[in-house]
């Protein structure tokens, strides 16, 4: 595929949407790192180097099914132009960038899905959505934080039984070796699911301008380019988030910190071979929730939690409101 023949509108939008990938890793450094640091295994400078690594070497271990769904599962790739995806892309950054200075985790994936059908709405109306896909990536802001919540829980109670007769300084010293590896997984399950959503909007794009064919697929220079996009975005870190996940919902040792990344990640490891995209900042949420619940329910600050879900909730209908308010404005301006 020759991009150098390429108009350069099609050049500027691909840039936009490495823009927002790169935005993506940085906004969503916490849900990969937050646990690691608030416990102290690792400084916050080694964390997301940690991070970014597995985030960058993720396409080695998944499909692109989620790039798929993203790509021509949410709205119809016939009414798919370049202010449709502009407006998308400025609508989930517009809304990144706003949660990124109140430090408030909210979802980058879900930004983007409600960018692409608040633009796909403000072109077509209602008949742009593919709603059997918007309906799987709705039904995953309820199920993936709960399904990371109750294997988190069934983890750290497993956890708790096996060690019972163990020192606290050997569990302690035990569990601050295993969280590099549920680090690790959680932060290919980061790379994994959320890389691709931008190879999704990369690849329709291309496809919109006539340079795939008649088939839809991704290349391979969009994987590597998306992949190292999130990766150094995710090196940038977002501390004002970290914060937020890693001590204010609630505080974590090392054991807990392990149970929650390894719940967290199984989660994203079955959606993305399922296809789904879903929030990775839903699922790690969830998923300390479950582990300070697990000590008592009063271990968990509801007040922080409740403010982050009201984030989940506004954030797709947030993202389309800009995303349609865009597509509209470029009309004008065009």
């Amino acid at each position: 595929m020759d991009l150098t023949a390429a108009a350069p509108i099609l050049l500027v939008l691909i840039a936009v949407a490495l823009l927002f990938d790169f935005l993506n890793g940085l906004h969503d450094a916490a849900n990969s790192i937050a646990t690691i640091v608030s416990t102290r295994v690792l400084s916050p400078h080694y964390a997301v180097a940690w991070a970014a690594f597995f985030n960058f070497i993720a396409f080695l271990f998944f499909g692109l099914h989620v790039a798929q769904t993203v790509g021509s599962g949410i709205i119809s790739t016939a009414v798919v132009d370049d202010r449709v995806i502009f407006g998308a892309l400025m609508g989930a950054i517009s809304w990144n960038v706003i949660t990124w200075i109140a430090g408030i985790p909210s979802s980058s994936s879900h930004a983007l899905i409600g960018g692409l059908v608040g633009a796909g709405v403000a072109k077509a109306g209602t008949s742009a959505v593919v709603w059997s896909g918007l309906a799987k990536t709705g039904a995953a802001i309820f199920l993936s934080p709960a399904f990371g919540f109750f294997l988190a829980l069934l983890l750290v109670l497993s956890v708790s039984w096996l060690f019972v007769k163990v020192t606290p300084v050997r569990v302690d010293g035990t569990f601050r070796s295993l969280q590099f590896v549920s680090a690790s997984l959680y932060s290919l399950g980061h790379g994994g699911n959320d890389a691709q959503k931008t190879m999704g909007i990369i690849a329709v794009l291309l496809f919109s301008h006539g340079m795939m064919g008649d088939k839809f697929e991704v290349p391979f220079w969009v994987v590597i380019t998306c992949q190292a996009a999130m990766g150094l975005g995710t090196l940038f870190g977002g501390w004002r988030i970290v914060h937020t996940m890693g001590s204010k919902i609630t505080r974590l040792t090392p054991q807990q910190g392990f149970c929650a990344e390894t719940g967290g990640a199984i989660t994203l490891f079955l959606a993305t071979y399922l296809g789904v995209p879903v929030s990775t900042t839903h699922t790690i949420t969830g998923a300390i929730v479950g582990v300070g619940a697990a000590r008592r329910v009063s271990a968990v600050r509801w007040g922080v939690a409740r403010q982050i879900v009201v984030a989940w909730v506004v954030t797709m209908p947030m993202a389309a409101l800009i995303a349609a308010a865009v597509y509209w404005l470029t009309g004008l301006a065009s």
